[in-house]
């Protein structure tokens, strides 16, 4: 009985203290946050020091670019976002981390792998990614795709083509809608596949492929939210929807496996002819990484992978919202469709990429679209390096008078960037306007674009961004000509609220307008 009780009583310390030192480390290390690290004297809030917890809440509420922006307006361009996180808004020392001194990303990348393996997004050192971005970056030269434009006009057309059909009759969801359109954009000029999205659509028909891509950005923002195990607890969940988001990777990994395999066997066969029009998997299934080391095959699914994912549902949202735009701003349509009916006597012929690029309202549309509602304005991590790179040394790096250690976190975002209002004045209006003289001085705008980033900045710039360019004036100009765009009660400033997680959405998850042909 005795050494029962005694048994007892010493579990019963051993725990006390295993408590107690528990506790005591916990206490400690919130002390060493808010006073002793080297980030404590950055301003921000004080318990966005002690954890990550706070931030985490954020991104899961979706509200994480409005509440960084909130974070800058109190405390300045300089803010501590967590215990090992500092955001910044400064043109200057973007140029310094993103251009300059190339850090390397964070580990946050890594919850957007695809097929379980890394594409140019997640690799998150610089030197692996120069050698993986010299496969793919010749595809997307303005020149090269120019080749492409009888692809472009095609699935375009198809979907103005589906509208007139409609009549604007009834609201169409718009995000599924561009989505589809994209889909059937990048699947051409990627693999020479035709995937018929748009017309699926038309005669009410579901795209698995086009869905998957829609949930594959929330896949990973649940992925980077909770541990490993958590995750797939989640997936495990009888519920067909959350499925069908877990299983998002899957599906578009057996898409491009299947354009993979088919493509290889043409080349084998030497059935892909000698034309210059060379699709992006076809230099990927030629691209070597070295003299002897070709490019995987598993490097090369995952790279069309990511490039179908980026090419399809950000330039879909920021679409949804260009359009959106016009259905509530008759001055704008206005102004847009009599530059387009001069440019374009025919309605059904679109001039060549050239011309497209020297409509000056069009492309004031399309910047001011990409700088309120690029699709993705989140922030772009990076890493403090600990060992000597380009020119640092391995002290502290210096931001805007902030001494920041090796391996600290470190990011802008385009959100903050471009909303900042010394730059861009009545910053939060949709202003097309501003990018054009007179109504700006060369001095602000040439200012005005050096805070733009609705791409990214520096080396790690996306890489398919003249394909983004070139698909959203292509489908301005060719729907805004054909169609007056209005919006029905149930889309308004409350249902297009942004949200985001790392890509932006609207906060009804649904953008709804009516497309009325418009009379020659």
């Amino acid at each position: 009985m005795f050494s029962a009780v005694l048994s007892l009583s010493i579990s019963n310390s051993v725990l006390l203290v295993a408590a107690s030192t528990f506790f005591a480390y916990i206490f400690i290390r919130i002390l060493y946050n808010l006073f002793w690290s080297p980030l404590s004297a950055i301003p921000g809030p004080w318990y966005a020091a002690v954890s990550d917890f706070w931030l985490t809440a954020h991104v899961l509420r979706l509200e994480q670019c409005k509440t960084i922006q909130h974070l800058f307006e109190v405390y300045g361009p300089v803010v501590r976002v967590g215990p090992n996180k500092v955001v910044f808004r400064d043109v200057t020392t973007m140029r310094s981390v993103y251009s300059v001194h190339k850090f390397d990303k964070s580990p946050y990348y890594k919850s957007l792998l695809t097929n379980d393996n890394d594409h140019a997004m997640t690799t998150l050192e610089h030197a692996r990614h120069a050698v993986r971005r010299k496969g793919y970056a010749p595809h997307y030269t303005f020149t090269n795709l120019a080749k492409f434009q009888p692809e472009f006009h095609e699935a375009t057309f198809s979907l103005v083509n589906a509208l007139e059909n409609i009549g604007g009759k009834d609201p169409l969801e718009c995000l599924t809608l561009f989505r589809h359109l994209m889909v059937d954009v990048v699947t051409s000029v990627s693999y020479g596949f035709q995937a018929n999205a748009i017309k699926n659509w038309a005669m009410g028909l579901e795209n698995p492929l086009s869905t998957a891509i829609n949930d594959f950005p929330k896949r990973g923002i649940l992925r980077s939210a909770v541990p490993t195990w958590a995750w797939k607890l989640v997936c495990w969940i009888p519920n067909s929807r959350l499925r069908q988001l877990c299983a998002s990777d899957n599906i578009m990994a057996e898409f491009v496996s299947a354009r993979v395999y088919e493509m290889r066997s043409q080349m084998n066969a030497g059935k892909l002819g000698d034309s210059d029009k060379i699709p992006l998997l076809q230099r990927l299934l030629q691209y070597q990484y070295s003299a002897d080391k070709p490019m995987p095959d598993h490097d090369t699914i995952s790279e069309c992978m990511g490039h179908l994912i980026a090419g399809a549902d950000t330039t879909s949202t920021t679409l949804a919202y260009l359009f959106w735009e016009l259905s509530r701003r008759a001055d704008i349509a206005k102004k847009l469709q009599t530059e387009l009916e001069e440019a374009m006597p025919n309605s059904r012929h679109l001039p060549d990429i050239s011309e497209i690029q020297e409509l000056p309202y069009l492309n004031a549309f399309i910047k001011e679209g990409l700088r309120l509602y690029s699709a993705a304005p989140s922030l772009l991590e990076r890493v403090v390096p600990s060992t000597t790179k380009n020119g640092l040394s391995n002290e502290n790096f210096d931001l805007l008078g902030y001494g920041l250690p090796p391996g600290t976190v470190v990011s802008t975002q385009a959100w903050s960037m471009h909303r900042d209002a010394d730059v861009f004045p009545s910053a939060d209006t949709f202003m097309p306007e501003r990018w054009l003289q007179p109504f700006s001085t060369p001095e602000e705008l040439t200012r005005m674009s050096q805070y733009m980033m609705p791409f990214g900045t520096g080396t790690r710039v996306c890489g398919g961004q003249n394909l983004a360019q070139v698909m959203l004036k292509i489908a301005v100009a060719a729907l805004a000509r054909n169609f007056d765009v209005i919006a029905p009660p149930e889309t308004n400033e409350r249902s297009m609220e942004i949200k985001d997680s790392f890509v932006i959405f609207p906060a009804a998850m649904q953008c709804k307008l009516s497309f009325i042909p418009r009379q020659e």
